[in-house]
């Protein structure tokens, strides 16, 4: 029986190892460019269209930054967008929202640019 206790702690801090570096990952934030195609204020999302064509579901909260915007107020259809958005259990949660062009970076920016 001692024998497998060994194996069973290098099991466990395995587990707990990828436990941890999986935090990381989930924490990453997404960015998406889009255009507004329906806002939900009881629910405070708003959908966009990506420049794929995927339809994305965005919730907003009281830490989500609006940048150029006078806030989710002024979100409407037709507004083209750029989103920071984290994903979360329920959904991608905004974290920035600015209109689209205005950031500085000019195109894509790595894998995790919609």
């Amino acid at each position: 029986m001692t024998s497998k206790r060994p194996f069973l702690i290098a099991a466990l801090a395995v587990t707990l190892m990828l436990g941890v570096l999986a935090i990381p990952a989930q924490a990453a934030l997404r960015h998406l460019d889009g255009t507004v195609v329906s806002k939900n204020p009881e629910n405070r999302t708003f959908r966009i269209s990506t420049q794929s064509g995927n339809k994305v579901r965005i919730e907003v909260n009281g830490a989500t930054q609006f940048e150029r915007i006078a806030g989710f107020g002024a979100l409407h259809k037709g507004m083209r967008i750029q989103v920071d958005a984290q994903l979360t259990g329920s959904g991608l949660v905004a974290k920035k929202v600015e209109p689209q062009g205005s950031g500085g970076g000019g195109g894509a920016d790595g894998p995790n640019h919609t």
